[in-house]
């Protein structure tokens, strides 16, 4: 039996686009940049004022390309025209001023001779930021198809290697927790066995920030082969991964040279991920609420002394 795709969500226009959703698609896009728009993207992130200011052949001169790759850089991240550019780049540069952006930002890299107090200020700043990019970014249309799509599931399939692996636990331990069946995978050949055992009306969501991460692409499009509806959480909206999926999260996290350590993107995936699970929460309130009292319970009697009720979400 042929699989059914499920309609695609169509790209957001630029009138419809926020400011901040404008640098965050810039931001999201640059992996699959050819060089030469990536340099178109590095000029108008570097200072979105100043590029507002810009006719198209100074952007182009600043980026060392030509008028055409400007123009194509504008159509894939899903913007008319330059014209049209320049003012999403004023109202962007508007906003952070609005937002304090003329305050001194810490920088993006983290240098050998920084304080420690200089440290935090650099992953706050970059986490503060990753998390409304992201959120500017989110397709909500998108979102609430996939909080359908899990809420109404048989069973739901995670994946996710690495640093992933522990955003897709949490994803795992809260569904558990208020009575859906999941399951969540972190070695390939698991993953791989499990999808055997889907099907329509089953969910795979997979994560990776890369999107190119092959023991997360694959099992994804063995569940699409199975009939599963598949969801993407990536940082990379035109990846592997998100090219496989019916369904794209996207975060926007900056990282610095310590991306090995996963720290702005896992708080990026991590916060989305408890968008999905509120959303699905929220379908059976009254369901949902017994179950983490529920929960909750089931563990308060190991706590050493008994402290201060707390939300029954809490730990």
């Amino acid at each position: 039996m042929a699989r059914q795709e499920p309609p695609r969500t169509p790209a957001r226009s630029a009138e419809d686009a926020s400011p901040a959703g404008t640098l965050a698609r810039i931001r999201a896009a640059l992996p699959s940049l050819p060089p030469s728009e990536r340099r178109v993207a590095d000029a108008v992130l570097a200072d979105p004022a100043h590029a507002s200011e810009l006719s198209i052949s100074a952007l182009a001169q600043q980026a060392k390309t030509s008028v055409a790759t400007v123009m194509r850089f504008c159509k894939t991240v899903g913007i008319a025209n330059y014209p049209q550019l320049r003012l999403a780049l004023a109202a962007a540069a508007a906003r952070e001023n609005a937002l304090g952006g003329k305050r001194p930002a810490p920088g993006t890299d983290i240098s050998a001779t920084d304080t420690l107090g200089e440290i935090v200020s650099k992953i706050i700043y970059n986490e503060v930021r990753a998390l409304e990019d992201s959120g500017a970014g989110l397709d909500v249309e998108v979102l609430g198809r996939a909080v359908d799509a899990v809420a109404g599931a048989r069973r739901i399939d995670i994946f996710g290697i690495g640093a992933s692996a522990f955003v897709g636990q949490d994803l795992h331990q809260k569904l558990h927790r208020i009575g859906h069946m999941a399951f969540v995978w972190t070695d390939r050949h698991a993953a791989l066995t499990a999808t055997a055992l889907l099907g329509p009306g089953d969910v795979a969501l997979a994560i990776s920030h890369s999107g190119e991460t092959e023991d997360t692409v694959e099992p994804l499009q063995a569940a699409a082969d199975r009939g599963a509806t598949t969801i993407a959480l990536t940082n990379v909206p035109r990846s592997t991964l998100a090219e496989s999926a019916d369904l794209v999260l996207t975060t926007c996290a900056r990282e610095t040279p310590f991306r090995s350590g996963a720290t702005v993107s896992r708080i990026a995936q991590l916060a989305l991920i408890d968008c999905l699970f509120v959303g699905v929460a929220q379908r059976s309130y009254d369901s949902t609420t017994a179950a983490l009292e529920q929960t909750y319970g089931a563990v308060q009697r190991r706590r050493r002394s008994q402290s201060p009720r707390r939300t029954p979400g809490g730990e």
